[in-house]
């Protein structure tokens, strides 16, 4: 069995925004953003029909 700490960073990251996109269960998104924050990454926030600003 893989656990999530055995996966790579952009995997990890790659697979949060796959289970937002398919709208997976909320324990599972936690479990995947509680692995980014105790590897210390960073998510890029995108905002669906978002303006750029000036």
């Amino acid at each position: 069995m893989i656990q999530v700490r055995q996966i790579s960073d952009e995997t990890l990251i790659d697979s949060y925004y796959k289970a937002i996109d398919l709208r997976l269960e909320s324990d599972f998104l936690d479990l995947l953003l509680a692995e980014i924050k105790r590897r210390n990454l960073k998510l890029n926030v995108f905002v669906k029909d978002e303006t750029p600003m000036n």
